[in-house]
């Protein structure tokens, strides 16, 4: 079959292209969050949207226009970098200062032989305030109904005035404007829809991938988070010659609690100590990770550690919670726990050798009377 069969409209290619570069954006930002996760580079996940994306379109804009400088026709990918705009002010939420953005577009302007035309300046001013009012709608709108009419107003309102100073720049006739414009409305909408499904599916996600490994009634991360963390932290540790702690505590006489409150009052007294905790190590190093590793039991691991530089923290943990009472209705629950530390040895050939010595520390503070710490 030859090439004329398969002729398609340049409006049709353009939604496909457009949805084609989103994808490969997606495609690109996860395969860079989960390259920066696997190797536990503590880098904030919108640190790497930002940069991803900022790159990714600046690169999106410059090729596609470079087919076209200098030509009678270069305003035919104005949509698309209006598109790209719109992507990263609004759906990435990029926060740009004002002193990177001029100079962005002063090279642009320069790249597309536009800098010695009025018609471009305003038109390049109009960008940024369209860049500008777009992240400010974004977090005008985070607890409000319709956004997407707010967001296509907006859109209509720019779009105009800056398809009206191309249509000033290049002498277009009035249809070539209105169907550039409409196509720019027919393309942001697409967009919205585009990007409010694939957000979805991910907030899904990270709230399947939070369930997994957090537990429901402390909000801490959970067993199976510990044990993925225990493993990596070991393993590294043992390859770089670093140090690792861990702390280990349990509520005392947890049953008696449940018993003589309730179950409810032991939940509460669980999600304080947990509250408490985090507080703790919030103060200190955020780097230090609590978890629930069972009913009343909690791990707190120290990377980089050795035993004398977590006293300052334990002791501070071991304060908090025994000088705390708990209320619940009208009843007040004193609230102890017995701990045990220690740090990483050559002796420990595996994970689950470390957490026996700990755990045996634990114990050893139980055996001795509880409320109190036993280090070794």
């Amino acid at each position: 079959m030859t090439w004329s069969y398969w002729r398609i409209s340049p409006f049709v290619t353009s939604i496909f292209f457009i949805l084609g570069v989103l994808t490969l954006y997606w495609v690109l930002y996860n395969w860079l969050t989960r390259w920066f996760h696997k190797r536990h580079i503590n880098v904030d996940d919108n640190t790497i949207n930002a940069w991803h994306g900022t790159i990714y379109m600046l690169v999106f804009v410059f090729v596609m226009q470079a087919s076209v400088v200098g030509k009678a026709d270069s305003w035919q990918f104005m949509n698309f970098q209006l598109i790209g705009i719109i992507f990263c002010g609004f759906f990435l939420h990029i926060r740009i200062p004002y002193y990177f953005l001029f100079p962005v577009v002063l090279i642009y302007m320069l790249f597309n032989h536009s800098i010695y035309y009025w018609e471009s300046w305003v038109y390049a001013a109009f960008m940024i305030l369209l860049f500008w009012n777009l992240n400010a709608l974004r977090t005008w709108l985070q607890k409000r109904k319709f956004r997407w009419v707010y967001y296509l107003g907006t859109v209509m309102s720019y779009g105009a005035l800056l398809w009206w100073f191309v249509k000033l720049k290049f002498n277009l006739d009035w249809s070539t404007y209105v169907q550039e414009y409409v196509y720019l409305l027919i393309f942001a909408l697409l967009l919205y829809a585009y990007v409010s499904m694939l957000t979805q599916d991910s907030e899904i996600k990270l709230r399947l991938a939070q369930f997994a490994s957090h537990d429901a009634l402390t909000k801490t991360a959970n067993f199976a988070a510990y044990s993925t963390r225990i493993d990596y932290l070991f393993q590294d540790s043992l390859d770089n010659n670093l140090n690792l702690s861990m702390m280990m505590f349990d509520i005392d006489h947890f049953k008696k609690i449940n018993d003589t409150y309730g179950h409810l009052a032991g939940d509460r007294v669980l999600q304080t100590v947990a509250q408490t905790v985090q507080t703790v190590i919030d103060e200190n190093d955020s780097h230090v990770q609590l978890y629930r590793t069972g009913g009343e039991e909690f791990n707190i691991l120290f990377a980089g550690y050795d035993l004398e530089s977590t006293a300052t923290i334990v002791q501070q943990i071991f304060a908090a919670i025994n000088h705390q009472a708990v209320h619940y209705n009208d009843k007040i629950i004193r609230v102890t726990i017995s701990a045990g530390v220690s740090q990483l040895v050559a002796a420990d050939h595996t994970p689950d050798d470390f957490y026996e010595r700990v755990d045996q520390n634990l114990y050893q503070s139980k055996r001795n009377g509880r409320m109190q710490i036993t280090s070794a």
